[in-house]
C-alpha cells in the first residue's frame, strides 16, 4: 500500500474526527506544578524495569557508540536522524493549520536532504531554517485534548496519556514506515545510534536522575511535565532528555 493511501486510511480520519471533537482551541495547561498521577503504583513499577533496561543494556550500548565513533560522525547522525524526523513535522504543522512553519520545515527538509547529503550536514540552519519542532501531542494539545494522566511507558519512558497516543499517531504516519525492508532498517538504525549517542553524550545528568537519585521517578516525572508544558507554551527547548531507545520516534534529536 502506497504510503499516502496509508496516510489517507490510517492517520487523516483520526486527525478530522478530533480536529471537529475539539475545536474549541488550545487544550489549558495544568496550573504550576499540578500532577494527575492516578496510576502512580503502575508508573513506578515500569519505571523500576525502564531503570534495569538502562542499567543493562542502554548504557553499555551507549558507551560503545560513543567511545568508537569519532564525535563528528555522531554529530552527523544525530543530524540525519532530526533531518529524517522533518516529514513528519510538516505533516503536523498542517494538522495544527501552521502554514508559515510547514513551508519552513519543508524547505529545511529538502536543502538538508540534497545540499547536506541526506542531512548529514545543516546547511539549512545556516541559510536562516532553523528547526522548528512538532508532533501529533502537540497537534492534539493545539486542538483542545487535554493533558491527561502522567504514564510512565515500558522502553518509551515518561509520557501523558495524550502525548502517548500522539505517540502512537505519529508512528503510524511516518513516511518512512512504507519503506521496503533494507531503507527501513538503515532508518531505524540510524535513530537509534542518535539516540544512543545522545545517551552517552548526557550521560551523567541522564545518571544522576535514573541510578543517583533517591526518588528517580518523581525526578524523571517533574522534568519531563516542566519541559513539555514549557514546549507546549512555546517558553524554551526542552532539556530532558529520555534514555529509552525509540527507533521511529525521536522527539529531542542530537544536535
Amino acid at each position: 500500500m502506497p504510503v499516502s493511501k496509508k496516510f489517507v486510511l490510517t492517520g487523516f480520519p483520526l486527525a478530522v474526527g478530533l480536529a471537529l471533537l475539539s475545536a474549541c482551541g488550545p487544550a489549558p495547561l495544568p496550573p504550576g506544578g499540578a500532577i494527575n498521577d492516578p496510576h502512580e503504583g503502575q508508573n513506578r513499577a515500569v519505571h523500576e524495569f525502564n531503570r534495569g533496561l538502562d542499567r543493562a543494556i542502554v548504557r553499555p550500548a551507549s558507551q560503545v557508540i560513543g567511545q568508537s565513533l569519532p564525535k563528528p560522525v555522531l554529530a552527523g547522525v544525530g543530524r540525519m536522524s532530526s533531518n529524517l524526523s522533518q516529514p513528519g513535522t510538516v505533516i503536523n504543522d498542517l494538522l495544527q493549520l501552521r502554514m508559515a512553519d510547514a513551508m519552513h520545515n519543508t524547505s529545511r527538509f529538502l536543502i538538508n536532504s540534497t545540499i547536506g547529503l541526506l542531512g548529514i550536514f545543516d546547511p539549512a540552519s545556516v541559510m536562516g531554517l532553523e528547526e522548528r519542532k512538532s508532533d501529533f501531542g502537540q497537534t492534539l494539545h493545539v486542538w483542545g485534548v487535554p493533558e491527561g494522566a502522567y504514564v510512565e511507558l515500558p522502553v518509551f519512558g515518561p509520557s501523558t496519556s495524550r502525548d502517548t497516543l500522539g505517540r502512537v499517531v505519529d508512528i503510524v504516519m511516518n513516511p518512512f514506515r512504507g519503506l521496503d525492508v533494507r531503507p527501513a532498517n538503515a532508518v531505524r538504525g540510524v535513530n537509534i545510534t542518535s539516540r544512543l549517542g545522545d545517551r552517552y553524550r548526557f550521560g551523567e545528568t541522564i545518571d544522576s536522575i535514573l541510578h543517583k537519585d533517591g526518588n528517580s521517578y518523581a525526578r524523571a516525572q517533574s522534568l519531563y511535565l516542566q519541559n513539555r508544558r514549557f514546549e507546549l507554551r512555546g517558553d524554551g527547548e526542552p532539556v530532558y532528555f529520555d534514555p529509552y531507545v525509540d527507533p521511529f520516534f525521536n522527539p529531542y534529536p542530537g544536535k
